[in-house]
């Protein structure tokens, strides 16, 4: 319900939601800095273009993010985390209008990420950095 109102919602706010979803529903008991590197890949993505031009459009793409691969019907039951994944999804989207050499990168160049404990095929021969349950890694 939330994504599907992120439709009717103005810009900046849908893609800061759209972008705490994705937080809340990969990272939500990961660190601060494992839900930063969440949302430094999805702004990674935007800013490439190669999944979308919007927050939205990016973390929506099938396939990529928990956004697309968990059931329609999950529930936001964790509202303290999900307040968190907000202000890390608007720091983030604020960081990402800097200039580049003004960020604040967790995972340089990162643009894909997997559970530590998994090696999907994308992953092989690429050298990843790891936060708490994660493993991110520049594929493209």
């Amino acid at each position: 319900m939330l994504l599907w109102l992120t439709t009717l919602m103005p810009q900046p706010v849908a893609n800061q939601a759209c972008l705490a979803t994705t937080v809340y529903l990969e990272a939500r008991s990961q660190s601060t800095d494992g839900q930063m590197a969440v949302a430094e890949v999805a702004m990674r993505r935007r800013e490439r273009g190669q999944w979308g031009n919007t927050v939205c459009n990016v973390v929506m793409a099938p396939h990529q993010f928990a956004t697309t691969t968990t059931p329609g019907s999950f529930q936001i039951d964790n509202l303290d985390s999900f307040h968190k994944a907000w202000e890390i999804a608007g720091a983030t989207i604020h960081d990402w209008e800097l200039p580049a050499n003004k960020r604040r990168l967790l995972v340089p160049r990162a643009d894909h990420f997997a559970t530590a404990s998994v090696s999907p095929n994308w992953s092989h021969n690429k050298t990843g950095i790891t936060i708490g349950d994660h493993t991110f890694y520049a594929v493209n």
